[in-house]
C-alpha cells in the first residue's frame, strides 16, 4: 500500500497538472471544448483531496435559488484586478454596470480565517418537444455553483457563512438598487409594466407638519425592523397608511419621500384598470417585496368600477385576506381627498393603520419650501406671510408655484404675499375668507 508520502506527493502532482493544463486550455482549447474539459479536471481534483462540494444551483424546478443569486451579487462585489474573466451586463432599465464572475473562473473568499473556494459552472440538458408530429430538441444551460472547503468547517459554512453571504448580498443589492415605479400593464409580466422612479423627494423636503412627519418616520422604521414580531405574533408583515386631504398638499410626493427612504419599489394600483378580482389577486402575487402598493383616490376608484370589475369584498381580501400574506415587508398606501366618503370597513386597523392628514401649507411648511427654492432660513418678509397663512388657505403646491417663479427671494416673497391678496379678494367676495 503506497505511503502517505506517495499519496500526497501524487496528489500534488496531480494538482500542478491540472494547473498546467487549465492555462493551456485558456489559451489554445476551443470554449467549448474548454468548459466540459475544466469540469472534468475540477471533479478529478475534487475527488482526491479532503474538501467537501456544496452544490448551489441557479434553480429548483421554477423557483429561483436565492443563495445563488445571493451569490453572484457578493462574489461580482469580491472580483479582484487579478481575475482573468468577468462578465458585464447592464440591463435596459438600470444606471449600473452589473460585474458578475464568468463560468470556471475560480475565486477564493476567507471568513473567519477559513478558505472558501468558489467556481461558476454549467451543464446542459436536452429537451425533447413534440411539434405537428415532429421532434425537436430545446438546449438548456444549467448553472451552478460549487463551494469548496475543508470538511471540518461544514457546520460553520452552512451555520454562519451562507447566512452571512444572503445578508451581504441583500445589502449590496440595497445599495445598488434602482427603484422602479411599477402600473398595471396586461401586456407586461405578472400584469405589470415599469420604469425607473427617479423622484426626488425626502422627508427633508416635504412641507408637512413636524409632527406627524416624525411620527411617520418612526413608524416605518419600526414596522422595517419587526419581522420576527408579525411572525411571532401570526400577522403578515405589512402596514397600511391612509393619507387625506385636499389636492396639493403632498400625498403622491409623500409616497415618493416614503419609497426613496426605505428604498422600496412603487406599485401603482389603479382599480379603474382591473377587470376583476382575480386580476387583483394575480397583479398582487406579481408585486416584489420590500415595495409600496399605492391605490389613490379609493373613494372614487370603487364608486366607479363597474359590477364585473373590483368589489370592495375583493378589495378587502386584498388588503388582509389570505391573499396579503403572498410576500413579506409590504406597504399599502391609500390616498383620497374625502375621508369622510370611504366606507367605515376599510379605516379600520389592519387595513389603514395610520392615517396622516395631509394640511393646507402651515407656516413651518412654509419655511421648508423657502429653504427648498430659495434657500434662505429667515427673511423680513416672514412674519407677513406667516400672518396671511394664519387667514388663507393655500396648499404647499400652490406656495411653491409662486417660489419658483423667481430665485430672488424678495421678488419671489413679495410675489407670494401679491397672490395672497388676490386670493384672500376672492374668498372676501365669495365669504370664505377666514378673519
Amino acid at each position: 500500500m503506497p505511503s502517505y508520502e506517495a499519496i500526497l506527493s501524487a496528489t500534488a502532482s496531480l494538482t500542478a497538472s491540472v494547473i498546467l493544463l487549465r492555462t493551456i486550455a485558456n489559451d489554445f482549447i476551443p470554449e467549448s471544448i474548454k468548459d466540459r474539459l475544466f469540469l472534468h479536471l475540477h471533479k478529478i481534483s475534487s475527488s482526491l483531496s479532503s474538501q467537501l462540494t456544496v452544490v448551489i444551483e441557479e434553480s429548483d424546478g421554477l423557483t429561483a435559488n436565492q443563495v445563488f443569486h445571493a451569490a453572484n451579487v457578493y462574489l461580482g462585489e469580491k472580483l479582484s484586478s487579478s481575475t482573468p474573466r468577468i462578465k458585464v451586463n447592464k440591463p435596459q432599465k438600470e444606471k449600473r454596470l452589473q460585474v458578475t464572475t464568468d463560468k470556471n473562473q475560480e475565486m477564493v473568499d476567507v471568513f473567519k480565517g477559513v478558505k472558501l473556494k468558489w467556481v461558476l459552472l454549467s451543464t446542459s440538458r436536452n429537451h425533447v418537444l413534440k411539434k405537428n408530429n415532429k421532434n425537436g430538441v430545446l438546449k438548456e444551460e444549467i448553472r451552478y455553483f460549487e463551494l469548496s472547503f475543508h470538511k471540518k468547517n461544514r457546520e460553520m459554512v452552512l451555520g454562519s457563512y451562507l447566512p452571512y453571504l444572503l445578508q451581504k448580498a441583500k445589502e449590496i443589492k440595497e445599495k445598488n438598487k434602482t427603484l422602479k415605479l411599477h402600473t398595471v400593464d396586461y401586456n407586461g409580466t405578472d400584469y405589470w409594466g415599469s420604469i425607473n422612479l427617479d423622484h426626488p423627494a425626502s422627508f427633508d423636503t416635504m412641507a408637512m407638519d413636524p409632527a406627524v412627519k416624525t411620527a411617520l418616520i418612526e413608524d416605518l422604521d419600526r414596522f422595517s425592523r419587526r419581522r420576527e414580531f408579525y411572525r411571532r405574533v401570526g400577522k403578515a408583515w405589512k402596514r397600511g397608511y391612509l393619507l387625506y386631504g385636499p389636492p396639493g398638499t403632498g400625498k403622491s410626493s409623500l409616497v415618493a419621500a416614503m419609497a426613496n427612504y426605505l428604498k422600496f419599489d412603487v406599485y401603482d394600483l389603479d382599480l379603474k384598470e382591473i377587470q376583476c378580482n382575480s386580476d387583483l389577486r394575480r397583479l398582487l402575487i406579481g408585486t416584489g417585496n420590500g415595495s409600496i402598493i399605492v391605490i389613490e383616490d379609493i373613494d372614487t376608484s370603487l364608486d366607479s368600477a363597474e359590477d364585473d370589475k373590483v368589489t370592495l369584498s375583493g378589495l378587502l381580501n386584498f388588503i388582509d385576506g389570505l391573499w396579503s400574506s403572498c410576500g413579506d415587508e409590504r406597504i399599502i398606501v391609500f390616498t383620497t381627498n374625502h375621508k369622510d366618503r370611504l366606507d367605515p370597513v376599510l379605516l379600520r386597523p389592519g387595513r389603514m393603520d395610520m392615517h396622516l392628514h395631509m394640511s393646507y401649507c402651515t407656516f413651518s411648511g412654509f419655511k421648508t419650501l423657502a429653504s427648498n427654492y430659495l434657500r434662505i432660513q429667515d427673511h423680513q418678509l416672514f412674519d407677513e406671510i406667516k400672518g396671511w397663512l394664519d387667514k388663507v388657505q393655500a396648499t404647499p403646491a400652490e406656495v411653491a408655484g409662486e417660489l419658483i417663479k423667481c430665485e430672488d427671494p424678495d421678488v419671489a416673497l413679495r410675489g407670494l404675499i401679491k397672490w395672497f391678496h388676490n386670493r384672500a379678494n376672492t374668498e372676501m367676495q365669495d365669504g370664505s375668507l377666514n378673519i
